[in-house]
């Protein structure tokens, strides 16, 4: 077992400043219906450098019946039609939606194509009128999440030490 900080952050109305401009002309943002070997090859990608687990730990039945529940979302970041990042919300439609994951490949960070991701899906998401979008970052995540995260919009609602499995 492995204790961590964890930060759950919302955000309770859209992004209000304009949309944020594509870093590279060659980025397409598009929500995208990922069937489960898609999805989970993205999922490594992106997760296994964070120790993401979640999804391994899933029966097969269970994460095709989540992918195909009309209000999971996930965006689709990609570079030269290469996925490179996603990112994924569950229960849009609802009053609270959570972005469940988010993150690119590591050959991509750095280069602003992660904030250009996060401002189109949540915009997209906004679109459904949600009454907040929340997520939790666990110190496993990204060095800039938090960062990321609040200059988003979102802000801190509670923070604490939780136990996950090592």
């Amino acid at each position: 077992m492995v204790d961590l900080l964890v930060t759950y952050m919302e955000m309770t109305e859209p992004p209000p400043a304009a949309p944020k401009s594509s870093p590279d002309s060659s980025l397409r943002v598009e929500r995208e219906r990922l069937g489960r070997t898609d999805y989970m090859t993205l999922y490594r990608a992106v997760g296994e450098p964070l120790q993401w687990d979640e999804r391994l730990r899933v029966e097969p039945e269970t994460l095709d019946r989540l992918l195909t529940v009309p209000s999971t979302h996930i965006h689709v970041l990609r570079l030269n039609g290469e996925a490179i990042g996603f990112c994924e919300f569950a229960r849009v439609g609802e009053p609270e939606v959570e972005l469940v994951h988010f993150g690119l490949v590591p050959a991509v960070q750095g280069k602003g194509f992660g904030p250009y991701l996060l401002d189109h899906a949540l915009r997209r998401c906004w679109q459904h009128s949600p009454n907040r979008i929340w997520l939790h970052t666990d110190t496993n995540d990204h060095p800039s999440a938090v960062p990321v995260y609040a200059k988003a919009g979102f802000r801190p609602f509670l923070q604490r030490i939780e136990t996950f499995p090592g």
